[in-house]
C-alpha cells in the first residue's frame, strides 16, 4: 500500500522537482492545492530549519497525514548569508518592472547589490532544509548544500528562482540550463530529498508517541 506524503507547499516548481524524485517509490505526493483550506504558516524562524518545522507541523496537524516542508534559499558569502531565509521575498522593497516576475525582480536585486564585485568573491550556495512530521509529533530534518557561484547575468531558460544566475562551476553551466533529471542529480533539494528518503522507512516505523 503506497504512503501518502503531504508536501506543504503551493510553488509548482518544487512539487514537480519532488515528484520526479519520487517516481520509483511507491509514494503517492500530495501538495497544498489538494487542500484549499490549509492555513498559509508564517516563515517567522531565523534558520532554514526552523521554517521547514513550522511549516511541516502547521500542516501535519491540519491533514494528520506525514508531512513535508522544505526551506530554501540562496546564501552569498559577500553579503553575510543574505539573502538566506529572505531570499523568496528578498526585492519585496522594489517596484515591479512590466511584466515582471517575483523570481525575476529578486534576481535584478540581488545583481544590484553584487555590482562591482569580482568573480572571486561571488562564491554561494543553495540551502534546502526538508523536515518531516508525523502527525504524532515525531519529526526529523535533514539538510542539503549545492556550491556554486552567483553569475553577473542571467543565463538559461529552465529552472526557477534564482537558478539563471547560479552557476556550477564544476558542470560549467548555470542550475537553469539543466535538464530537470540533471538538476535533481546535483541540487540541494534532490540531496535533501534523497537523506529523507533513505530515512522514511526507519522514521515511519518508530513508535507512535504518547501525548502527556
Amino acid at each position: 500500500m503506497a504512503q501518502t506524503l503531504v508536501l506543504a507547499t503551493r510553488n509548482k516548481g518544487k512539487i514537480r522537482e519532488f515528484q520526479k524524485l519520487l517516481a520509483d517509490h511507491d509514494i503517492t505526493l500530495l501538495g497544498l492545492g489538494d487542500y484549499p483550506e490549509a492555513p498559509d504558516v508564517a516563515e517567522t524562524g531565523t534558520t532554514f530549519a526552523q521554517n521547514a518545522l513550522l511549516k511541516a507541523r502547521a500542516i501535519a496537524k491540519f491533514t494528520q497525514k506525514v508531512t513535508v516542508a522544505d526551506d530554501s534559499g540562496l546564501v552569498v558569502d559577500c553579503l553575510n548569508g543574505e539573502p538566506g531565509v529572505f531570499s523568496a521575498r528578498y526585492a519585496s522593497d522594489m517596484e515591479f518592472l512590466p511584466n515582471e516576475t517575483v523570481d525575476a525582480k529578486n534576481i535584478r536585486k540581488l545583481l544590484q547589490v553584487l555590482e562591482g564585485v569580482p568573480e572571486e568573491r561571488r562564491s554561494c550556495r543553495f540551502v534546502c532544509c526538508m523536515a518531516v512530521v508525523r502527525p504524532d509529533g515525531r519529526e526529523m530534518t535533514v539538510e542539503g548544500q549545492w556550491e556554486g557561484r552567483v553569475l553577473f547575468k542571467a543565463v538559461g531558460e529552465g529552472g526557477f528562482g534564482y537558478d539563471p544566475i547560479f552557476f556550477d562551476p564544476s558542470l560549467g553551466v548555470s542550475a537553469a540550463q539543466l535538464s530537470s533529471v540533471e538538476k535533481s542529480a546535483v541540487s540541494h533539494r534532490g540531496k535533501a530529498t534523497r537523506l529523507v528518503l533513505k530515512r522514511l522507512p526507519h522514521f515511519l516505523s518508530l513508535p507512535t508517541l504518547k501525548v502527556m
